[in-house]
Parts: C-alpha cells; sequence; structure tokens
C-alpha cells in the first residue's frame, strides 16, 4: 500500500499545474491570468489582517515569479494586485486613510508632492467595500494602472512611478502588513 501511495505522489508531481487554484479562507485564487495577451502567475496570496481581524485577502500576479520586492516594485513588467475583502465593511474613508497612509510611509516629501494630484485622483476612485467584493489593480507595461471594483472599470492613473508608489503600500520598506508582505513575495 505504501509503494501505492508513493507512485500516486510521484503521479501527481508530473502533472501539469496550469489552471490550478488555491484557496484561502474558502476563496478560490487561480494559479495564473490573462492580462495584455501574457500569463501572469500567481507570485503569493494572504491575508491582510488588522487589530486581529482579516480584513482582505491580497494576490500578487506577475510574468515572472520573484522573490525580490525591490526588483518587483522597480520592473517595468505588466502586473495584478487582487483584494478580496473578507470584513463586513471598510468605510471608504478608511480605505482613503489607508492609502494615503501607505504611499507617504513608502515614499519622501518630494515623491509625494508629484504623485500627490494622481493620489487623489486615485482616492476618487473608491466606495465603501463590503465582504466578498473585488478590487483589482493591473499595471500594464505602459504604466497605465488600472482599477476595477466587482468587475467594473473605475478609472485609470497613469505613470510607471505611480505603479511603483502602489506596489510599495504591499512592498515597499514600511509596508501596511508585514505578514501579507512575506506571503505575497512567495514565503
Amino acid at each position: 500500500m505504501k509503494q501505492l501511495y508513493s507512485i500516486l505522489f510521484v503521479v501527481m508531481l508530473m502533472l501539469p499545474t496550469h489552471g490550478l487554484t488555491m484557496e484561502i479562507e474558502g476563496v478560490t485564487i487561480p494559479e495564473s491570468v490573462q492580462l495584455e495577451n501574457r500569463n501572469l502567475n500567481l507570485n503569493g496570496a494572504g491575508i491582510r489582517t488588522k487589530l486581529f481581524f482579516d480584513i482582505y485577502i491580497g494576490a500578487l500576479y506577475l510574468e515572472q515569479k520573484s522573490s525580490d520586492a525591490k526588483e518587483i516594485i522597480n520592473s517595468n513588467g505588466t502586473k495584478r494586485i487582487v483584494m478580496h475583502f473578507l470584513y463586513d465593511e471598510v468605510s471608504r474613508e478608511k480605505l482613503i486613510n489607508g492609502w494615503n497612509e501607505g504611499f507617504e510611509k513608502n515614499q519622501s516629501k518630494e515623491q509625494m508632492g508629484l504623485l500627490r494630484e494622481r493620489l487623489d485622483q486615485f482616492n476618487a476612485l473608491f466606495a465603501t467595500a463590503h465582504k466578498d467584493n473585488r478590487i483589482i489593480f493591473d499595471l500594464l507595461s505602459d504604466g497605465l494602472s488600472k482599477v476595477q471594483i466587482n468587475g467594473t472599470d473605475t478609472g485609470q492613473i497613469a505613470g510607471a512611478d505611480f505603479q511603483q508608489a502602489l506596489l510599495a503600500v504591499w512592498l515597499g520598506k514600511k509596508p501596511a502588513d508585514k505578514g501579507l508582505k512575506q506571503s505575497l513575495l512567495g514565503h
């Protein structure tokens, strides 16, 4: 019987992995997505917690997996970040405060001066989030960041510098959640 289990295990390792999914808190996280005619692979996923509450599941998709936060932030490749809310309600004000804090913690005053108008435009795209809402950020190779909430395109922000600042909210030196950062990096 042990030999049969060993054979089954080896066979399972040899099966192709495309199309597989992972599950976190009952939410299915695809192992890959298509964007700009490119296949993006799940780099990592985890839960954003605050004061012992699970707020959302974050997932990061890249063209090529990486565990180097600086490399991911600075690369020009196509990326996707997905937020799937677990908490009953996160007010628009809390979302905006979170974005502002995340940007400010990871950017210099000079850089914030260059980003402020676009961050205000970005903040205007959000409404109160509820359990099972999904926000998708598509960071395109041309420097455009597209925002989609529950399947509806809500807007876009230009600039590779904005993309880098947005990624730094999760992957910067002062991330919103250190445990989520590690999960997004595949640790």
